[in-house]
């Protein structure tokens, strides 16, 4: 329903939108009106060049690849030590410690599964290991009587079927207890170079956000997605979104305002416009704080990332 005027009649939607953008802070007007690039917070990275970003309906499929590469190039600058987050050491860690990140974070993971790939370092020694006091081990990663269910499964599939080695097809991993291609994806990209889009929670939400597609089906996202970008680029692209997700766009309050690619978001506004107040909302590195990997490669160390602490540690 329209809003009331003076006069009796309703004033349009068109008209109402006008004037909340002229009351609105400069920052969220500049990003309505497309007129100038939103300051960003986000130290060592000026932010991209202003386009105007058209409706879903407007915007035409090669307009679409374009802006949606040069997104991925923007967090690549942004994030040029992105990684995996999981702390793995070998194919069957990885593959273990994805199944085991379900509805839990990576941190919990990372602290939790030292203590499981000491007792239980091989899929041989996992399969025959005592469900009790695996799921002590995992207790603290949540639904641990599942996902000891699914690992000693999966140990015992990659025993019987694959002579104690993780396949490295997709067809042959989603075979495995737990694993869907989610997971699938991770462990080819991560673990084996052969590039996936893994799409998670954070990866579904913004690829949305940026409306490079409405599916929801993960299934068809990972095509769409697939579809406007080279495969090569697949793996590395997923570690950007995703960390971009984590970091920045979270999903209740995106820090717009310390956001590096605001410019060629459609979305902009949903979150804190405020270049000061989106600083305080930054995660991880981004906000001084530590990572989710104990042992985060080098390269995010020297860019001034730091290693969680060990469970218990606080």
């Amino acid at each position: 329903m329209g809003e009331q005027d003076p006069g009796g009649g309703k004033k349009t939607a068109k008209v109402t939108k006008k004037a909340a953008v002229k009351k609105a802070p400069a920052v969220v007007r500049q990003a309505a009106e497309k007129k100038a690039p939103v300051k960003k917070a986000v130290a060592g990275k000026a932010p991209a060049k202003t386009v105007a970003v058209k409706s879903a309906k407007e915007e035409s499929p090669a307009a679409l690849v374009r802006r949606a590469r040069r997104i991925n190039r923007e967090l690549a600058e942004v994030f040029p030590y992105a990684h995996p987050e999981l702390d793995f050491e070998n194919p069957f860690q990885l593959v273990v410690a994805t199944v085991l990140s379900a509805q839990t974070t990576d941190l919990r993971v990372n602290q939790t599964t030292p203590a499981l790939f000491a007792k239980y370092p091989t899929p041989e020694d996992l399969a025959a290991a005592n469900p009790e006091e695996v799921e002590e081990i995992l207790r603290p990663t949540g639904f641990f009587r599942a996902k000891t269910k699914s690992v000693i499964g999966l140990s015992k599939a990659l025993v019987e079927q694959f002579g104690g080695e993780v396949p490295g097809r997709l067809e042959d991993l989603v075979k495995l207890p737990g694993v869907g291609r989610k997971t699938a994806f991770v462990v080819l990209g991560n673990a084996f170079g052969r590039p996936g889009i893994t799409v998670d929670t954070h990866f579904q939400r913004l690829v949305r956000r940026w409306r490079w597609t409405a599916e929801t089906d993960p299934d068809k996202i990972e095509a769409a997605i697939g579809a406007l970008f080279p495969k090569k680029d697949w793996t590395d692209l997923s570690h950007h979104v995703i960390w971009h997700g984590r970091r920045i766009c979270h999903a209740r309050k995106p820090a717009c305002g310390a956001c590096p690619i605001a410019p060629l978001c459609p979305a902009f506004g949903e979150g804190e416009t405020d270049p000061e107040k989106a600083k305080k909302l930054l995660k991880y590195e981004k906000g001084g704080f530590p990572g989710q990997r104990l042992n985060p490669p080098q390269a995010y160390l020297d860019a001034g990332g730091k290693a969680a602490p060990p469970l218990g540690a606080g």
